[in-house]
């Protein structure tokens, strides 16, 4: 097993890493409780997220503030629909399927599921491959307050979505980090004749 702070390997049986003095374990035994207490920060910072003003823009008539689905119906409104759909997808539709995901991986792992271990092992690597393309609206935003900095005209700036839709998006990585796909393949082990409950 290998050791979680320096990454030396040691046969199986081992108590203390040989070279750091660390704690030697083959499972981390709290991986779903990590799991869940990821998600359930990730869902308490996704609400706010979708309530609150992602980008403040102020010019000299007017102020005006818009929702993560606001501001993507406005960018449709000008034509920009293809712009329009990747923000709903990376903003509303990816994070939902993530949230979704990481409770299906961790109830079947606890109560088994119809689907096989090897297509739940697929489901936690897309899960893991598409956590760092959620953050594609903070990036428009910062892209936008860099970009937009006339300051004599018009500003345009963060609103409080934008950290916690961060947040959000960095709690559900963790949550999906947390997970052990190990214990897919331990319920299957658990059930009789192989077959999943």
């Amino acid at each position: 097993m290998a050791c979680r702070r320096c990454a030396r390997v040691w046969p199986m049986g081992r108590d203390r890493c040989g070279r750091c003095g660390g704690k030697l374990s083959s499972r981390d035994t709290k991986s779903l409780q990590k799991v869940w207490a990821w998600w359930i920060a990730g869902i308490v910072a996704y609400i706010p997220a979708n309530i609150y003003p992602m980008l403040v823009t102020n010019t000299l008539v007017s102020s005006s503030e818009s929702t993560i689905i606001g501001g993507a119906v406005e960018i449709a409104k000008y034509g920009s629909y293809g712009v329009a759909a990747i923000i709903l997808i990376a903003s509303v539709l990816i994070p939902v399927g993530k949230f979704l995901a990481i409770a299906f991986l961790a109830l079947s792992s606890v109560r088994g599921s119809s689907v096989s271990p090897g297509r739940r092992t697929h489901l936690y690597e897309i899960v893991e491959f598409i956590g760092r393309w959620s953050m594609i609206d903070v990036f428009v935003v910062a892209i936008l307050s860099s970009l937009v900095q006339l300051s004599v005209v018009a500003s345009i700036r963060p609103g409080p979505a934008a950290l916690t839709f961060a947040l959000s998006v960095i709690f559900t990585m963790l949550s999906a980090q947390a997970f052990d796909p190990r214990l897919i393949w331990d319920a299957e082990r658990r059930a009789p004749n192989g077959k999943t409950p």
